[in-house]
């Protein structure tokens, strides 16, 4: 039987031409997956065909829409998969499971065409970038490893902090105030070899969501920006491999079902081998030491029933440098997920998580008779209850709970031999974060749609452990001793958002919102890249939480049926509480941490850009944000507004990708950046037979302007049904540009009464190849 669509547009008519039939209305329902491996997919679309009557699934691949009773032919869609159309008679509430395939095979009453992603024009949602994985295979990265945040950081709003860096500043955010979450578990330091990598191996995961601005209300934490990483279920359909080799790692990635149609499981490795070229060296310093970093992400998931999905998920990561046996540092990330989703009735679901994360680093130094190490270490229990009630066809509201442990331990320090040093631990920090939410999505009419919502926020401080009062000079002053268990302060937080979007036509829309968030956990760092060493701290009786209160307007529109894609966002952030380092602060003193800390605050804003091509042969975007971000703390640079580190005023990205044959396709970007914010000396004194370095003004001077080209190709070398591979050359810096990664002041070696400026760069030509595989 062929779908008919004569027959489709007379069921689509059915409730209108019954307005007393059209009054009762019912709730269809159902989860949509992906045919060839039963993967949930996220954002998939449903709509009534020739209405605007529309819905789209959860992060769980859930959906429930409620509709007048009648005939109606739906259309069901995702990034990377067909239109899948289906005729339905509604007339009692229904469960509707679709399986979506990406081939153009005619089914029994189906209809399969290609679908073009497109932004939801119509959705109040704004600063959000949702990333398909697929997305990130053409474009060329450093050392040929594909990386998700490497591609987060060509959108506008989004920057790094220069070479090969992992770090991301968002809409003028330092690093830390971006919260990254894999399935549900905050990642506290997303980087691999000192930022060069991110922590997720793109074999894993299934979808990258990005929130620059109107957060939805269950996220909280970070001020900047939510990035929220969602790994691949596995295949419950059948086994298979794939896995790649480069120039400096090898993955590998087992999926399959544990039984079919019901259970599946996903196992995903990914090493370095850099230490492999270090035993090649005739130094035996170097050929005993250790570079290389690896990671496991591992996950399960069972279908109990109609209701019932129980998801087991895990991350493990860890870098290991060390130099012989003289020095070594190690740093990484555990995390794990235990979710339930629970389908009550067709418009109420559940999602229920235990989470654990980890992060630790640990640094030792050995010498003759001596040794020193130190480690630190901030770990998280967490509880999250999250509901969705999808009220009627214009309401769905959100709402739920989330309770987090945290347990810092911000230094122990273990002296052995003759090194001078005591051996010491700083004490350890305990907090309970809680926070309810509630939030509405109302579709007012068919121009107009509105999110509002509301999260309160409480984060209590507790023994055991002793808090102070210091002075302005940031001397102490005064002492406090609490037992294990008791409050210290509670600090609460309301935290409104707000967002519209007015549908001008069917392509075109404006979109305004507001969002007030607030974060209690802080990183201490003193250079612009993140570092493994950096110090996090949770908010005391002294460092407040901060906020930030963040207004946007957009500009939407959709060209060429849906072709071509154009964004303009503009924003202003309004910070509170910024935390910066007094003059001459030292992060790493016993001292308690406040004492080197000063308290302000700051401001950003800017306008971005997003024009993008994305179907036919020749795809990609042209991305530029143009922005300020400023910080005002008494005690810094006179009392008055100075730059943040991570300032750039103009941004740009240009990415491209060509498919020259069925076999080969080409790539290349192109990006532009203002130089980082940075303090240089003004002047040079000497005291005592020693040189000194007199700073003025605080983030006053820049690096240079940095540009690079990076091209690839991919060649496809074969494509079967039960097996495929295909080689990926890439040129990173392909003109070579000497970017500055840093500049340090030091006397000429043969006039000490001058002082020279030291560039170094770390790529250039830097070329790679690797070998992937599936089967």
């Amino acid at each position: 039987m062929r779908y008919d669509a004569e027959k489709a547009k007379k069921f689509t008519a059915d409730p209108a031409a019954n307005p007393a039939a059209s009054q009762e209305k019912h709730t269809i329902s159902g989860t949509i997956s992906s045919s060839k491996t039963g993967e949930t997919l996220i954002a998939a679309t449903i709509r009534v065909s020739g209405s605007k009557l529309a819905t789209m699934s959860n992060e769980y691949g859930f959906y429930s829409l409620s509709i007048p009773k009648g005939n109606y032919s739906l259309e069901f869609s995702a990034i990377g998969s067909g239109t899948l159309k289906k005729t339905v008679e509604l007339n009692k509430p229904t469960t509707l499971n679709i399986a979506l395939d990406d081939d153009a095979n005619e089914l029994e009453t189906v209809t399969i065409s290609a679908a073009t992603a497109k932004r939801n024009i119509d959705n109040p949602q704004m600063g959000m970038e949702r990333l398909n994985i697929s997305e990130t295979k053409n474009i060329p990265v450093v050392l040929g490893e594909r990386d998700v945040i490497k591609t987060l950081q060509l959108l506008p709003g989004v920057k790094s902090s220069g070479d090969g860096t992992g770090g991301l500043f968002v809409r003028g955010g330092s690093a830390d105030q971006n919260m990254i979450l894999l399935d549900e578990a905050p990642v506290y330091n997303a980087s691999h070899l000192l930022g060069f990598f991110s922590t997720f191996n793109s074999d894993a995961i299934k979808n990258v969501t990005l929130y620059k601005s109107g957060m939805p209300a269950q996220y909280g934490g970070g001020l900047s920006s939510v990035m929220d990483v969602r790994m691949n279920d596995g295949n419950n359909q059948k086994f298979g491999v794939s896995g790649g080799v480069g120039l400096i790692a090898a993955r590998l990635n087992v999926e399959g079902p544990i039984q079919k149609d019901k259970s599946s499981f996903l196992i995903s490795a990914r090493r370095t081998y850099l230490d492999a070229f270090l035993k090649l060296s005739s130094d035996s310093t170097v050929k005993n030491s250790q570079l290389y970093f690896y990671d496991i992400n591992a996950k399960a998931n069972y279908i109990l029933g109609d209701k019932d999905r129980l998801f087991v998920s895990a991350y493990l990561g860890r870098d290991v440098l060390g130099a012989d046996k003289l020095a070594g540092i190690d740093w990484g990330n555990i995390t794990s997920t235990v979710r339930w989703n629970h389908i009550f009735n067709s418009k109420l679901f559940s999602n229920t998580s235990l989470i654990f994360s980890n992060y630790d680093y640990k640094i030792k130094v050995d010498q003759d008779e001596s040794s020193l190490s130190l480690f630190s270490q901030i770990k998280d229990w967490n509880f999250k209850q999250d509901l969705q009630w999808y009220v009627n066809d214009k309401n769905t509201l959100s709402f739920g709970l989330n309770a987090i442990y945290h347990t810092i331990k911000p230094g122990e320090v273990r002296a052995e031999g003759n090194s001078g040093m005591v051996s010491q631990d700083l004490q350890n920090r305990y907090s309970l974060e809680n926070a309810i939410y509630a939030s509405n999505t109302w579709k007012v009419n068919d121009a107009i749609s509105l999110t509002y919502g509301l999260r309160l926020s409480a984060f209590s401080i507790l023994g055991k452990g002793d808090y102070y009062t210091i002075n302005d000079a940031g001397a102490v002053t005064g002492q406090t001793s609490y037992k294990k268990g008791e409050v210290v302060k509670t600090y609460f937080n309301l935290e409104p958002r707000i967002a519209a979007a007015f549908q001008l036509t069917e392509s075109t829309a404006i979109k305004a919102s507001y969002v007030r968030n607030a974060q209690n956990l802080h990183l201490i760092s003193n250079s612009n890249a993140s570092s493994p060493t950096d110090r996090w701290v949770a908010s005391t009786n002294i460092i407040k939480p901060e906020t930030s209160d963040q207004v946007s307007l957009g500009y939407y529109k959709n060209l060429s049926e849906n072709a071509y894609e154009l964004t303009v966002e503009a924003y202003y952030k309004d910070l509170k509480n910024q935390v910066d380092y007094r003059n001459g602060a030292d992060i790493y003193t016993n001292k308690p941490i406040e004492t080197q800390l000063l308290f302000g605050k700051g401001r950003a804003y800017g306008i971005e850009w997003l024009f993008k091509k994305k179907t036919g042969k020749f795809t990609g975007w042209v991305a530029y944000t143009l922005s300020k971000s400023e910080r005002l703390v008494n005690g810094i640079n006179n009392n008055e507004w100075y730059n943040t580190r991570q300032d750039k005023t103009h941004d740009i990205s240009i990415v491209t990708m060509y498919q020259l044959s069925k076999k080969w396709s080409v790539s290349a970007n192109w990006v532009f950046a203002t130089g980082n914010a940075v303090t240089f000396p003004n002047a040079k004194y000497t005291l005592l037979g020693e040189s000194y370095y007199y700073y003025s003004n605080r983030n006053a001077d820049r690096m240079p302007a940095y540009h690079r080209l990076d091209i690839g190709a991919t060649r496809i070398l074969k494509k079967r049904k039960n097996f495929s591979s295909e080689l990926n050359f890439s040129l990173f810096n392909a003109y070579g540009r000497a970017n500055a990664y840093r500049i340090k002041f030091r006397e000429k070696e043969n006039d000490a009464t001058k002082t020279e400026a030291v560039k170094t760069t770390l790529f250039r030509f830097v070329p790679s190849v690797s070998y992937d595989f599936k089967f």
